[in-house]
């Protein structure tokens, strides 16, 4: 944990910065990703079931493909997101005892 002294309106007023708000941010960094890819990947499975005059069955597998990349990788930053949230969660409960 770091300190650093700020002059507030009385005088010095003590700031403290800790590992918490980086590790915070990329909890919601993590979900926004993994939100962001799931919707990408319902765009491809769209683009993979609607039919069209000009559709192919190679550019089928390759939607596909990519649907299936997508919510990989999706799955992967949900949890990741919830291992910062479990760590966030267990230095709550240190700090508290």
């Amino acid at each position: 944990m770091f300190v650093s002294l700020t002059e507030g309106a009385g005088g010095f007023v003590k700031k403290q910065k800790t590992k918490a708000s980086p590790m915070r941010e990329k909890m919601v960094d993590f979900k926004r990703f993994a939100v962001i890819l799931l919707c990408v990947s319902a765009f491809f499975y769209l683009g993979s079931v609607i039919p069209s005059a000009g559709k192919t069955m190679i550019g089928t597998y390759v939607n596909m493909g990519a649907t299936i990349v997508f919510i990989m990788a999706s799955i992967i930053f949900f949890i990741l997101s919830s291992k910062y949230k479990k760590i966030l969660a267990e230095n709550d409960e240190s700090l508290l005892k």
